[in-house]
């Protein structure tokens, strides 16, 4: 082992400027270096395994061979600092910066609202820098491939994507944009002649400066020194536990590989990363061949081409694009199978890192590219010290078996991939969570050979990935269907020997067995018709008599996998009165106060601010057992390791440990899987890590341990009481219906998902007990309160300061408090500061998130659609603790008659209690599960009474002023117009009847289309919770800072707070400055939650600016042609105070639960949303192809923000409807901790069209007549869950199957396949579930 003192220097540049480290340590990543060692916070840490992107950067080195400089994107989070010798680095502020320049990307994503929390946006930034520095005028087809490896949680991307399509020289951006004219409009006069008139155009593109590529910064002349110097020698960079070698010749590199067998060769760092971090691996030797001219080639020859294991996937792709574009189709199929599977595998930045290689090497089960490799016969050329050899890339290889395997001594020199021949055949298929970005549920590599002008089977070979701990080879199917003819007969045997021989336990790891076991034979299908299809084409090419039998028609779109396009769409918001003040900025889409910063990374987030003196990180010990009693805890081994300050448990806490029912540290027992038991606090974050791991703790379990909803049932385990309203007589009204159906939906939870997981920073201050918190929160007063219970002080020692948050969606509610008095604890105890941030695995376990439901409905109604009585049941899964819970209950039976007017109505709401961490706040608070339901039991009226859904919603809406079921008096006009607008602008029965003409036409694939109406509500039924205030201070120079109690979480509130003080004191943006929230300068703040932080925080900024002008009036009316400056000086000559506290009494709601009834909302909002998709019946895949939504914003402030917002929050609720799937053990564990288990939309699920249109309306409670749209378009992602069931009924009544079926949410591709049932389905073998614990289970 070489000692430190042989360590050599790690020479690289970032961002223009050289770096020389001495003690280069190999377990450092990127990401920690850049922000640790140069405050250059702006790359982000969102996951730590490459999954999020928020870490992009752009690595350029100098290739000696070519003599061109290669710039690609990597994820910094895997990028070990030893591989960047030689290599230079751009973070976000070397692309530009508010204190230089700043550079075309950013402003563009800044202007095109493509920011709202700004955590994701420095990645989004450098994916497009990156892709400009090789392609400055993109196509829109890479400006979609290079975000592709970028998860935004807040936009919903359209105003990304806008952002980057602006560089393409065919600009797609709406043409008529600017013009007035909205071009869903055909008829030209109907515009003019409406009151108000409609604006398209949310930013000015004339404001661009242009992109001049020849300004980049130049490539450091002394790495192209470095490169071309012909004395290199071998690094050597030894760690603190590991050393890191570089060879720089191939002899060098065996010679290293026989010296260390079981080093592993690190190239890209996508494979040992993430196993490191994610699986505790540790290696104390790596070696990195990285830029070995041996390993970096393509060569042709007369039968194949031949690839350097050096190359990364992107490389690859590349290389093969090049041979297929030169070689003729037949040969080229094994190339055009990877190219399909290369376009979907993870994002641009691991396809940028990953090597073909490394790839190769690592075996793993679920690749996507090493199947096809088998089946297109490639080889693998090997070296090592002993001398070359080549082994076949085939079955037993993947089934690592021995004999067939590397030797440890051996490194993968290249992979030989053979030409196809002409009666050969070759593809690539796979089905994913979500398209892009996602590991393979099942692939496969599939080839055949026929004997020539013939379609019998010569050699038949097919691999499968994901089916078990490796990729599997059906070579016994293979052996026996050789000499059989390709014909149905044969692909029914091929289906049956499959199944028997890819055998995947019930309950293997990953779950989904039926699905997967379909999938196998579903995607041998496609292969099949692929194959037909090409036998067809080929033989109609001959004169010959030789003709096989056409693949049917209806079967010929099975062959097409969904393509990904660049979404296009248009938004229309009312334009503002010609008359306004050309000052006054309300009603103008003003860009979001910081968009520029978030743009730059000059946006601080908690954990950018700098080390304090003395600081600690603390690593939270969870719970591993649901229910059980703790033992003992034994901190031994943690607190002797280096560098360990303290070891903190309940015992430490020195005032509530249990505040509320929520309990801090648990202490004799634990309740669910992830509770904290204790925290470690230590100088680093590595070292309380790698303490809190060593920390033993011994349970006893408890019974029962209550995970589903069912389970609680069963045991009567609640939170709460039962919460019910109820209007009519139900029981009366069920005897005088034509017909009764009964029903449950089950609708599971979902993860807010956050680009920046908790945080916080807890300083102690040297006197009277003070405690300084920065933190990310919803609810500074409440972290305040659990803080000062925790430590027994008052609250007035406790100061809670809140600049931004990376996303919240209710998350940063309630949950910061908990992890606030955790990080105080700890604080108090070391006396030291203490940096507490939460990875995303302990993110997902600890915080949990929406509530899953399980809803019970019996609906009676007559036979023309008309429901006369409604009887509903809710059950949320509560978790183990209180939290929110019980709010969430109320909204749920408040809100569960959505917009349908139903005489006789009862509902029903129960909080379970089970031993899962407590779910809690999450955008639209229950309503978005509730209606789930009422939209099922509709779809099933419709069903019942041969109706259209669309039709039945019809006729069920509220059509006059009504009462709600608890006696709130509303409008329904705008619901109305919504409704009919959606209608007409998303030509829903024109449409619909195409899509039926198409489902006609094709058996595999179906088209469906849903409508939903909403009536959602803002605010909340307690009176006290609504209240708001503000401080405006007037300085002498005129500027202003205003502070008021709402938080910044991307929604744009400071923007629309500055825009409110703008128009009230009649100055320009520019002289109004808004800092941050704090506890010390606006006391006892509510929740910035429920769609209302721009209601109460406007009134409290409106009313402080009214004190303040009323003060100025005097003084304005002696000098009315004066400027404010002027009229300032005066007022203080004048000894008239230039500060005022503004304050808003809040929304008079009330609830009387005993009566059931009440004034529980302020007012309501109202939309309709109408969605198409196109499924794959197949394998489960859905498409989106358009949403219309039409959204009663009244009036918008600011239609930029506000649009953003009903964007976003569809988007995640198409997410949360359809692939979002949280999987828990039948033992309470959550399996799905990052972005590896849990999919988000990414930009390819967006809709390929996508409208949205505001509908002008009245609000006179609100500020400016506006209405809060934080929350309401969540639930109108349900028309993609019912466009979806819409197309699976399609296919199921042409299957003869019955036309009601259980709907439930979410629909995933696994429900969406095994709803379509066929005869593939039929075929799976089904396993008793009294035989074995399956893998994951639903908890609602």
């Amino acid at each position: 082992m070489p000692s430190p003192s042989n360590s050599d220097e790690l020479i690289f540049f970032v961002n223009g400027r050289k770096v020389i480290e001495k003690n280069a340590d190999p377990e450092v990543n990127l990401l920690f270096y850049v922000r640790k060692n140069f405050r250059l916070t702006g790359t982000k840490y969102g996951c730590g395994g490459g999954g999020c992107g928020a870490c992009t950067v752009m690595v350029s080195r100098y290739n000696p061979k070519t003599k061109k400089i290669h710039h690609y994107p990597v994820t910094a989070c895997l990028v070990p600092i030893c591989s960047l010798y030689g290599a230079a680095v751009t973070t976000v502020e070397g692309v530009g910066s508010i204190k230089t320049r700043i550079h075309p990307v950013q402003e563009r994503l800044a202007k095109c609202h493509g920011t709202q929390c700004g955590f994701c946006s420095p990645g989004m930034v450098m994916s497009i820098y990156t892709l400009l520095r090789n392609h400055p005028e993109p196509t829109p087809e890479q400006i979609m491939e290079a975000l592709g490896g970028n998860l935004c949680r807040c936009t919903g991307y359209r105003p990304i994507i806008e952002s980057g399509k602006t560089f393409c020289v065919e600009s797609s951006v709406c043409q008529l944009k600017g013009s007035g004219k909205c071009c869903m409009d055909q008829d030209e006069q109907a515009l003019e002649n409406r009151q108000e008139k409609i604006c398209t155009k949310l930013y000015d593109e004339d404001e661009f400066q242009p992109l001049d590529p020849s300004q980049e910064p130049i490539f450091p002349p002394e790495l192209i020194r470095m490169a071309e110097d012909p004395n290199k020698r071998r690094l050597t960079f030894q760690g603190e536990r590991t050393t890191w070698i570089t060879p720089v010749t191939l002899d060098d590199l065996l010679e290293l590989k026989a010296n260390f067998p079981k080093a592993p060769l690190v190239m890209g760092n996508t494979t040992v990363g993430p196993a490191i971090k994610f699986k505790d691996e540790f290696h104390p030797v790596f070696i990195s061949p990285l830029g070995l001219p041996e390993l970096h080639f393509v060569t042709t020859t007369d039968d194949g081409v031949t690839i350097g294991a050096g190359y990364s996937l992107a490389q690859l792709n590349d290389a093969l694009q090049i041979i297929v574009s030169e070689q003729p189709k037949e040969k080229t199929k094994t190339f055009r199978a990877l190219l399909k599977q290369l376009r979907t595998l993870a994002g641009a930045q691991i396809r940028n890192m990953a090597t073909l290689g490394g790839h190769v090497a690592s075996q793993p089960h679920f690749s996507d590219l090493n199947p096809v490799l088998a089946a297109g016969n490639a080889t693998i050329n090997l070296i090592s010290k002993e001398g070359e050899r080549q082994i076949p890339l085939n079955g037993p290889f993947l089934e690592r078996a021995p004999e067939a395997n590397l030797k440890s001594e051996e490194i993968v020199l290249s992979v030989f991939i053979p030409y196809s021949t002409q009666w050969h055949f070759v593809s690539g298929l796979r089905l994913a969570q979500r398209q892009e970005n996602a590991f393979a549920i099942v692939n496969a590599g599939m080839s055949v050979k026929f004997e020539d002008n013939t379609n019998t089977v010569r050699e038949l070979q097919m691999f499968f990935g994901s089916v078990g701990p490796t990729v599997l080879s059906a070579s016994q199917t293979c052996r026996r269907l050789v000499g059989r003819q390709w014909d149905d007969e044969m692909l029914s045997d091929a289906c049956q020997w499959v199944l028997d021989e890819i055998h995947i336990p019930p309950a293997a790891e990953g779950g989904m067995v039926a699905y997967r076991r379909t999938l196998i034979i579903s995607l041998l299908f496609k292969f099949y018709l692929k194959v037909r299809q090409g036998l067809n084409k080929m033989v109609n090419g001959f004169s010959g008599s030789l003709k096989f039998p056409d693949i049917p028609e209806k079967f010929l779109s099975a062959l097409e996998d969904f393509p990904i396009e660049t979404p296009q769409g248009i938004q229309m918001f009312q334009c503002v009165d010609p008359h306004q003040s050309p000052q006054d900025p309300v009603g103008h889409p003003v860009m979001h106060q910081s968009a520029i910063k978030h743009a730059t990374g000059e946006a601080i987030f908690c954990d950018d601010m700098p080390r304090l003196d003395q600081e600690l990180f603390l690593a939270v010990v969870t719970s591993t057992r649901a229910h059980a009693k703790i033992i003992s805890i034994d901190t031994s081994e943690a607190l002797s390791l280096p560098g360990v300050a303290d070891v903190i448990t309940a015992e430490d806490v020195p005032g509530d440990n249990n505040h509320h029912g929520e309990i801090f540290y648990a202490q004799n027992e634990v309740i669910c899987v992830g509770q904290i038991v204790c925290t470690v606090a230590a100088d680093t974050y590595a070292h309380a890590k790698e303490a809190a791991k060593k920390v033993k703790i011994t349970y006893e379990d408890i019974e029962p341990r209550i995970i589903t909803i069912e389970q609680a049932l069963e045991h009567n385990s609640f939170l709460f009481s039962e919460k019910k309203i109820e209007q009519g007589d139900v029981e009366h009204a069920f005897k005088y219906v034509d017909q009764i159906i009964e029903g449950e939906v089950h609708v599971e939870g979902q993860e807010h998902f956050y680009m920046e997981t908790q945080t916080i920073l807890a300083i102690p201050k040297a006197e009277d007990k003070e405690m300084v918190l920065h933190l990310g929160t919803q609810f500074p007063t409440h972290v305040q309160e659990y803080v000062a219970a925790a430590l027994n002080v008052p609250r007035s020692r406790i100061a809670c300061h809140m600049k931004r948050a990376g996303g919240a969606f209710g998350g940063k509610v309630t949950k910061p408090a908990l992890l606030g008095a955790i990080s105080a604890v700890a604080a108090n105890k070391t006396g030291c500061p203490i940096r507490f941030i939460l990875e995303r695995g302990d993110d997902m376990l600890i915080t949990a998130g929406r509530h899953p439901l399980l809803g019970k409905y019996k609906i009676g109604f007559m036979n023309n659609g008309v429901i006369k009585a409604v009887d509903v049941k809710y059950y949320i899964n509560g978790g183990c603790t209180p939290d929110e819970s019980e709010m969430v209950q109320e909204f749920i039976v408040l809100k569960s008659e959505n917009a349908y007017d139903i005489p006789n109505f009862r509902c029903r709401g129960r909080v379970c209690k089970t031993n899962l961490p407590s779910n809690t706040a999450f955008r639209g608070f229950g309503f978005p599960q509730a209606t789930v339901v009422v939209e099922a039991y509709i779809n099933a009226v419709a069903s019942q009474c041969n109706l259209l859904p669309e039709e039945v919603k019809e006729i069920n809406l509220h059509k006059r002023t009504s009462k709600t079921a608890y006696k709130q008096t509303f409008n329904p006009e705008p619901l109305r117009k919504c409704w009919k607008e959606c209608l007409e602008k998303s030509s829903f029965y024109a449409r619909k009847q195409a899509a039926e003409e198409f489902n006609q036409k094709n058996y595999w694939k179906k088209r469906g289309l849903s409508i939903v109406p909403m009536k959602f509500t803002i605010g909340i039924p307690i009176a006290y919770y609504t209240q708001a205030a503000a401080l405006v201070h007037i300085y002498l120079d005129g500027s202003v800072l205003l502070i008021h109690g709402g938080c910044e979480l991307g929604q744009g509130l400071n923007t629309k707070m500055i825009q409110v003080a703008s128009r009230e004191l009649n100055i320009p943006l520019s002289y109004i400055h808004l800092s941050e929230t704090s506890t010390i300068t606006v006391p006892n703040a509510v929740f910035t939650a429920g769609s209302m932080g721009t209601d109460i925080n406007g009134k409290a900024v409106q009313n402080a600016c009214q004190i303040l002008m009323a003060r100025l009036q005097p003084i304005i009316r002696k000098n009315p042609k004066g400027k404010w400056e002027e009229w300032i000086a005066h007022a203080f000559e004048e000894s008239i105070s230039l500060s005022a506290t503004g304050y808003f009494k809040g929304y008079q709601t009330n609830m009387d639960w005993e009566k059931e009834e009440g004034d529980a909302f302020p007012y309501f909002v109202y939309g309709a949303s109408c969605s198409e998709v196109e499924i794959d019946c197949l394998t489960g895949a859905h498409k989106l192809l358009r949403t219309d939504i039409f959204m009663d914003a009244a009036f918008s402030i600011n239609p930029a923000l506000d649009i953003g917002q009903v964007e976003g929050a569809f988007i995640q609720g198409m997410g949360f409807y359809t692939i979002e799937e949280l999987k828990y053990s039948p033992e309470g564990v959550l399996h799905s901790r990052g972005p590896d288990d849990y999919k988000i939309p990414t930009v390819t699920e967006i809709p390929e069209e996508f409208y949205v249109t505001f509908v002008h309306s009245q609000n006179p409670i609100a500020i400016y007549s506006s209405k809060g749209l934080g929350e309401a378009g969540m639930f109108l992602g349900s028309s993609v869950l019912f466009a979806i069931y819409d197309a699976v009924t399609a296919a199921r009544r042409e299957r003869g199957l019955s036309k009601t079926f259980a709907i439930s949410s979410p629909a995933t591709p696994e429900l969406i396949r095994m709803t379509c049932v066929d005869q593939f389905t039929d075929m799976v073998p089904r396993d008793d579930p009294s035989t074995f614990t399956p893998w994951s289970i639903h908890v609602s």
